[in-house]
């Protein structure tokens, strides 16, 4: 096979002998300009010389940086395709942040459905809004789609696909979604969505009508095409598809907690975005005679299941790249039946959306046993290192490294060392020897546990801390889990939350810095005999994600226990972390002590812009709500914690901003669940 190869375990670049050979052309210059050596591939790379060489005269050329979300809107989940989080937009700063106030709150169309009909059990309003040309795009719990006027509030036009006359719970963690996709081309607007009951679905941005040339009359059945009988109790669609020119490229749930080790595809579909034909399919799990395919031994993956992007995607319309956040194959605990690396678990696989070719592919954790999947879509940023321009992609994790790679290429900006981790005790099981440590940028959260990371506030929870740890055995990142019956049980650290989570990091293309929240929580995992009329697994978990407890209620390991780190991407190093929350502060043990503030355990979203930077939920001590009810702001450059937005409910994942007839706003979804969802947006008075 013609094309650049690395060890399958690393980054991988290959080009089909049908591909367009100047893009492969543009690998190496940006590998010739990183002054490195590129390895050999027979005689092509001689037949391109003369392509190079007329390519290095336009190279310099280069589009510009990420930018963010550009024009005071905010076009696709993370503001741009890049998934920066961030807006240069700076109406609101320093010094009247403080005097924001609520301009509206949209109530949830979900909301008479759902009390029409108590059976269906919304969760959280989650879904980040999209605002463009004046109005917010956002989707309900339920599958719902809202057009709002962005300066009102005002529904303009709603779709409602009744997902739930059809579906009883979706996979996963049912009824919650997080949001909806924007394409556009001159007057054409397209509002692109997937639902819970797996539909694809393509409406007009200014009147909300089905188009009747996509799909059948607007629609495209995803549960037809994945080569296996699925239905939305076994698989769902919860997050905004991805965009990359004319192609829509979705993911979907699988659902956790399998007992059988049989499990639904999660293989990547790309559509057309004009008439929803499906133009290519990409094996997560390789079929036979792909690459990859080799790292399933005794044929496993012919019935394992997951290894699917549940969350979003990254696109650089530029390069025609779709970057794709791979998750764990099932079981995510015990991988007895499924022998091997397992490519493409836990992986960063980059596509052209076009073809749905790999280009490249780094895996992060082989043959996951922690439920280490990528919970978030990585950041595109254009960094300087050591002099060398690079179109970089940060990857943020649950086991709190930041993967950081050249994007065009694959190739990581500094080196990701191989080291020998824990063999597993669990009969049938075989951990991989070594994991992937990125030397470069440190990790920005805990991992794993010893006696000198537990709490030590007085000798008195010191001792406490050290008589509840000998109940569990000490461990380092990638220790596997245990048998329940083998003893002291391994803590997980970070736990299968993270780290970080969903809401990921944010993007300063000015300095060239990564924002990222993260959580610092204990858990354990152990592992037992199954029901076998229940499972054909040999090991389930007993004890799953079980917390950790503590000295008189607060925490085994020392603080911060929520943070924000700032990572200078130039250097690969940190600039700043602050606690993130005041945390327990004024717990009996601990209110005469007079601590400063020891973060508070949750999942933050970040929105960075101009000047500063916004987290969400969280954070430190008002009167109402406990920090919860609040954005933090912080001066993006020194880390000062500059204080608190007030909100009436807390933010339910990223806020966003955009700038409507000369005013800039704050917006953000709150509640569901056993509350009204409701949309909110802020604004200066």
């Amino acid at each position: 096979m013609p094309g650049y190869i690395l060890d399958p375990r690393k980054s991988f670049v290959t080009y089909s002998d049908e591909e367009d050979e100047l893009k492969f052309t543009e690998i190496l210059i940006m590998k010739a300009r990183s002054e490195k050596a590129f390895v050999p591939i027979a005689d092509r790379c001689f037949r391109l010389l003369s392509i190079a060489a007329a390519f290095l005269l336009c190279a310099a050329n280069q589009a510009p940086a990420q930018q963010g979300a550009l024009n005071g809107e905010w076009r696709s989940f993370g503001g741009d395709p890049g998934n920066t989080k961030y807006s240069p937009l700076d109406q609101i700063n320093r010094d009247n942040f403080q005097d924001l106030e609520v301009a509206f709150r949209w109530a949830s169309i979900s909301t008479k459905v759902t009390k029409d009909n108590p059976r269906i059990r919304a969760g959280q309003f989650k879904a980040v809004p999209l605002m463009v040309d004046g109005v917010l795009y956002v989707s309900t719990a339920i599958s719902q789609v809202a057009a709002i006027d962005a300066g009102t509030g005002e529904t303009i036009w709603e779709y409602d696909p009744k997902s739930y006359e059809r579906l009883g719970r979706p996979a996963n963690l049912g009824w919650q979604h997080k949001g909806v996709a924007y394409w556009g081309d001159g007057d054409d607007g397209r509002i692109i969505h997937t639902t819970h009951d797996l539909k694809l679905i393509a409406l007009n941005a200014k009147t909300g009508a089905l188009y009747p040339d996509f799909g059948d009359n607007g629609i495209v059945d995803l549960s037809t095409s994945l080569g296996k009988p699925v239905t939305g109790r076994i698989i769902t669609n919860a997050a905004p598809a991805a965009i990359c020119g004319n192609t829509i490229v979705t993911g979907h749930v699988v659902a956790d907690g399998v007992v059988v080790k049989e499990g639904a595809p999660g293989h990547i579909r790309g559509f057309d975005v004009k008439t929803g034909e499906m133009k290519w399919i990409f094996h997560t799990i390789p079929q036979e005679g792909e690459f990859g395919n080799e790292t399933w031994e005794n044929g496993s993956w012919k019935y394992t299941g997951a290894t699917n992007v549940w969350t979003m995607m990254a696109v650089d319309n530029e390069l025609g790249y779709v970057y794709l956040p791979i998750g764990t194959p099932t079981s995510d605990y015990y991988g007895g039946h499924r022998l091997g690396d397992g490519l493409f678990g836990e992986s960063v696989v980059c596509l052209n959306a076009e073809t749905g070719k790999r280009v490249w592919h780094f895996q992060a954790v082989h043959h996951g046993l922690w439920d280490y999947d990528f919970p978030t879509a990585p950041n595109l940023m254009d960094i300087t290192v050591d002099g060398r321009e690079i179109k970089a992609l940060a990857q943020v994790s649950k086991q709190a490294f930041t993967y950081v790679f050249d994007r065009v290429t694959g190739e990581p900006i500094w080196p990701i060392e191989e080291r020998e981790v824990a063999p597993s005790t669990v009969p049938g099981e075989r951990a991989a020897k070594t994991q992937p440590f990125p030397t470069k940028p440190p990790a920005y959260d805990r991992q794993g546990v010893t006696e000198e990371d537990l709490i030590d506030f007085t000798p008195e929870l010191h001792a406490e801390a050290l008589e509840i740890f000998k109940n569990y055995a000490p461990s380092s990142l990638f220790t596997p889990p245990k048998l329940d019956s083998e003893g002291k049980p391994v803590i997980n650290m970070p736990g299968d939350g993270g780290g970080t989570n969903w809401p990921g990091a944010a993007v300063d293309p000015e300095s060239g810095r990564l924002f990222v929240p993260s959580f610092t929580r204990p858990v354990i995992f152990t592992l037992g005999k199954p029901d076998p009329n229940r499972s054909n697994l040999s090991y389930t978990p007993v004890k799953w994600a079980h917390a950790v407890p503590g000295p008189q209620g607060l925490p085994l390991v020392k603080p911060p226990y929520g943070r924000v780190t700032a990572i200078d991407m130039n250097k690969g190093d940190h600039a700043w972390m602050q606690p993130h929350g005041d945390g327990p502060k004024n717990h009996s043990a601990l209110k005469d002590l007079k601590l400063p503030p020891l973060g508070n355990l949750g999942i933050y979203g970040p929105l960075a812009t101009k000047t500063l930077l916004f987290v969400a939920g969280g954070g430190r001590d008002l009167d109402r709500g406990g920090g919860w009810r609040s954005i933090s702001v912080y001066d993006k450059a020194t880390g000062e914690y500059l204080g608190a937005i007030p909100l009436p409910r807390p933010v339910n994942g990223n806020p966003i901003t955009y700038m409507h007839q000369g005013k800039q706003y704050i917006a953000f979804t709150a509640g569901g669940g056993r509350s009204n969802p409701e949309l909110i947006a802020l604004s200066l008075p």
